[in-house]
């Protein structure tokens, strides 16, 4: 047990140190791990800002983001979820193994990360749509930065004007709006492709599985952070 007295002279010294940071939010001030160093968010992909050196390990993915007015830094369990998400099913059980052409739709994009995220880790190609044209902006420039101009297209296309076929479909979104696409979802995501959501309390999981798996698809990973969780889905082939 850590003498009370010791506990604010320690943050302090993390604060200054770089290795947290603090935060305000709705009216609340936190203290959260600093994004402005290489910050592991899953096994395999550390998100930095550009300009920071890192020496990765030998499977480490490297992502370098500007901390903008997009969500999607890092920062908040859900973008993390996702990113493990897409770890599992990209690299664990690696459904891409038997598909030649791949492609990726990033519903909501905001900073870009999971479509970057979908490049690195062996997508050929990724699309993220935003409607915010403040998120396309910091998007666009993420995927810059990342030298992925040739891989990722940014644009603000309506989920129910896209009638393309994607290997995985990445949405991080709240559950209402994951619920309501249920079924353009399903109808864009390839036969053995897959789908990769986040954004869902704890509570909303039984009921979006209920919703998920009745006809089109099997749910393979779950994983739940500070009461968000992140599902992982393979449709039927």
């Amino acid at each position: 047990m850590i003498e009370k007295k010791k506990i604010k002279p320690a943050v302090k010294a993390l604060v200054s140190a770089g290795e947290l940071t603090y935060t305000y939010n709705y009216g609340c001030s936190f203290i959260e791990i600093s994004f402005n160093k290489p910050v592991r968010i899953s096994k395999h992909i550390v998100v930095k800002p550009p300009g920071i050196f890192y020496k990765p390990m030998s499977e480490d993915v490297e992502i370098e983001l500007l901390h903008g007015a997009s969500f999607g830094t890092g920062e908040h369990p859900t973008t993390r979820l996702a990113v493990r998400g897409m770890e599992y099913a990209l690299k664990e059980i690696d459904f891409l193994r038997s598909k030649k052409k791949t492609c990726a739709l990033d519903i909501g994009t905001g900073s870009g990360i999971l479509a970057i995220t979908a490049a690195r880790l062996g997508i050929k190609k990724a699309i993220g749509t935003d409607i915010d044209p403040c998120a396309r902006s910091e998007a666009k420039e993420n995927v810059k930065i990342n030298r992925l101009d040739d891989k990722i297209e940014i644009c603000d296309r309506m989920i129910d004007n896209i009638d393309e076929r994607f290997t995985l479909v990445t949405a991080n979104l709240r559950y209402p709006t994951i619920k309501r696409i249920y079924s353009k979802i399903a109808e864009i995501t390839e036969p053995a492709g897959g789908v990769v959501v986040s954004g869902i309390k704890e509570e909303e999981v039984p009921e979006l599985l209920d919703i998920y798996t009745e006809k089109h698809f099997e749910c393979k990973w779950k994983e739940c952070e500070k009461s968000w969780a992140g599902l992982v889905f393979i449709k039927n082939a």
